[in-house]
């Protein structure tokens, strides 16, 4: 859950990820065979051309983090689903129990072992967490993909003017038109959104009720808005002085908010026989379950997938794939869920898409400001990395 469920939420180019550290999976089996030549079997020179292909690792990425959004949608849409609580509380066990796993087999060897002082220290930016997953899934659940897609955009707003009050930094003009650009797709969205449920059942109680359910989504869309913000901001000055590495922000992210999530769901939902039943139909419970398991397995290849992403291409390719990226994540609430297809949707959509590209530009050329100075000192790599990290 530190890439986690990955949000999408492309705040600089790299966030941090690949500067610094080498992907654990990748670090172990370069060391484990130095310069030997590559004829491991008869797939072995098919397969590493797959490890270094810049396009496989994009594909890759964008489909985990498609597949993602498009498995939470679906197991948070069925007409009586009331247990979401449950639901994060599953992905966490999941996700805790892969990287443990992953630990044991040495795919993880960069983790380190549990540490109750830091847990301590970091249990407060997992309670922020439980607050953003929360608002993000009951979001979803109102809302369809790509409005839902456009409208996590604001939460860009929120975390750069964030970072201005708290952090010092500063919004750039083309940042400033990539922001109005956010705010119009996100209104024209909106319009399209009521406008679709209106002309699809007149002005009738049936249009009464799915404004009423539209208005629920954008609501908790606000809420999960300034949640993700705080988040971000809350992470952002907590993480310096943790010294974690990626797979420990996740690790210690899901196992940190499993008892939250579980008392959570103990004290505020309905589990008796009947709710569970209307939450589990029989006819889409193997497919409900086999959903939440990858959601929580999801989380871990989002992050291999950026790290991979990364490593063979750069950041700031990586920071313009997750801006591209929007446009087929919207696409996939079209294809999968029927959400409606107007001028006004296929309108936000686009105006969605070039914002954000319109921001990863500003983020870009922001960085190249900053990594060839005029006037200031040459920076070593590892403040230099440390200063992207803190402005991403």
């Amino acid at each position: 859950m530190a890439n986690k469920r990955n949000e999408d939420i492309e705040l600089g180019p790299a966030e941090g990820r690949g500067s610094t550290d080498k992907d654990p999976f990748l670090a172990r089996r370069s060391s484990s065979q130095p310069n030997r030549p590559q004829q491991a079997g008869p797939f072995g020179g098919y397969f590493d051309k797959i490890d270094h292909s810049p396009g496989a690792s994009i594909i890759a990425y964008c489909l985990s983090s498609i597949s993602m959004t498009v498995v939470n949608k679906y197991v948070v849409s069925g007409s009586e689903w009331n247990l979401n609580f449950f639901y994060l509380a599953v992905q966490s066990l999941v996700c805790t129990a892969a990287i443990l796993i992953c630990k044991q087999l040495g795919m993880f060897q960069n983790l380190a072992a549990f540490d109750s002082t830091k847990a301590k220290k970091w249990f407060p930016i997992s309670l922020l967490l439980v607050g953003m997953i929360y608002t993000s899934t009951k979001a979803l659940q109102f809302l369809s993909v790509p409005v839902y897609t456009i409208f996590k955009n604001l939460t860009i707003i929120v975390v750069a003017y964030g970072e201005v009050l708290w952090f010092g930094g500063s919004v750039t003009p083309m940042a400033l038109l990539s922001f109005g650009l956010m705010v119009l797709s996100s209104v024209i969205a909106a319009w399209a959104d009521i406008q679709a449920a209106v002309e699809g059942v007149g002005h009738t109680a049936e249009a009464t009720n799915a404004i009423s359910t539209l208005n629920a989504g954008y609501a908790w869309m606000g809420m999960n808005v300034f949640c993700t913000a705080a988040y971000l901001l809350g992470m952002r000055k907590v993480i310096k002085k943790m010294n974690f590495k990626d797979y420990d922000t996740m690790f210690y992210n899901n196992l940190l908010t499993i008892p939250v999530l579980i008392v959570f769901s103990l004290l505020f939902e309905d589990w008796s026989n009947d709710n569970l039943i209307k939450n589990f139909p029989v006819e889409t419970r193997n497919s409900l379950f086999i959903g939440m398991i990858y959601s929580g397995l999801a989380a871990i290849f989002i992050s291999y997938c950026s790290a991979w992403c990364i490593r063979v291409t750069s950041s700031t390719t990586y920071s313009m794939v997750g801006a591209l990226n929007k446009l087929p994540l919207a696409i996939s609430g079209l294809i999968f869920f029927d959400a409606p297809v107007t001028f006004g949707s296929v309108t936000a959509i686009f105006v969605g898409f070039v914002s954000g590209l319109v921001y990863t530009w500003s983020k870009t050329r922001q960085k190249v400001s900053q990594i060839l100075p005029t006037t200031q000192p040459t920076m070593s790599a590892s403040a230099a990395s440390n200063r992207d990290a803190a402005n991403a």
